[in-house]
């Protein structure tokens, strides 16, 4: 599954990262780890099949005490900021983006839906060491991205549950606590109903790409430049390739401005409630 648009080759998107400067920013530059071994059978046997990969521990997080949160942004005073990429129908945007990470060693956060499987399935294999690292968290952003405002318990718990599952099969983690209700709508029962099921911290943005459709270069990065700021949770989509090239530029801003990109865990780990009234935009 390709995604529309000109589809720009491997060779020229590597050499549009920027990874000197990206080294530079994040402090070290990404590398996959070694294979495993697969095991054979004695001499003369046929070759054993692999072992079926281990389940990554991920530390508990426990449920908040003051019920569930809607999380908008970080500490301003702080240099850190969160990326995090929704959706991923666009398959070469997925394995651009794969590319972008496991070279580099920026940390990012996906918010992937399972319909989308099939894009995302090719770069599993490079993603899930690296969430295993830290580098990368995964959240539910639900399996279908169907709006969900006024749903009842049974659909929200299909929707979530099932991507949890996809989540912990494809990438050998879970998304809980985090989640990001479709199209950043959600009402005081939805978030009740996904606390239920282990989903208390519900997280927005303050800043975005604007490129849950197609744009311009110039129009994401004019949109960027707004977006990257001390604690910002900045939201971008696997879903076009305009930011196939813009990579290196996107990364030279977020150093020209000291900012420390990190994933969600990171930038929120003990920040607290930041609720307003009312739902989502």
């Amino acid at each position: 599954m390709n995604c529309p648009g000109p589809h720009l080759p491997r060779r020229r998107l590597l050499g549009l990262l920027g990874l000197g400067a990206v080294a530079a920013l994040t402090g070290f530059a990404g590398g996959s780890g070694a294979n495993a071994a697969v095991p054979t059978a004695e001499a003369g046997g046929p070759a054993a099949p692999p072992p079926p990969p281990a389940p990554i521990p991920v530390p508990p997080e426990a449920p908040l005490a003051g019920g569930p949160v809607v999380l908008r942004e970080g500490p301003t005073t702080t240099n850190r900021i969160a990326l995090t990429i929704d959706d991923g129908y666009c398959a070469d945007c997925v394995a651009g983006y794969t590319d972008f990470v496991a070279r580099t060693g920026i940390n990012l956060t996906f918010s992937p839906n399972g319909i989308y499987g099939p894009a995302w399935a090719p770069s599993a294999p490079t993603l899930a060491p690296l969430v295993e690292r830290g580098q990368l968290q995964i959240i539910n952003h639900t399996y279908t991205h169907q709006g969900l405002e006024g749903a009842g318990s049974s659909t929200v718990r299909e929707e979530l549950e099932r991507n949890e599952a996809w989540i912990e099969a494809t990438f050998r983690t879970t998304a809980r606590p985090w989640w990001r209700p479709p199209y950043g709508r959600y009402d005081e029962s939805l978030e009740q109903h996904a606390a239920e099921l282990g989903y208390d911290r519900l997280v927005m943005w303050n800043g975005s790409y604007a490129d849950s459709q197609l744009i311009t270069p110039e129009f994401l990065l004019a949109q960027a430049s707004m977006a990257f700021k001390p604690g910002g949770i900045v939201l971008g989509h696997a879903n076009h390739p305009t930011v196939l090239g813009l990579f290196g530029p996107l990364v030279e801003m977020l150093q020209q401005r000291g900012l420390r990109p990190v994933t969600l865990r990171a930038l929120l780990d003990g920040h607290g409630r930041l609720r307003e009234p009312g739902p989502g935009g």
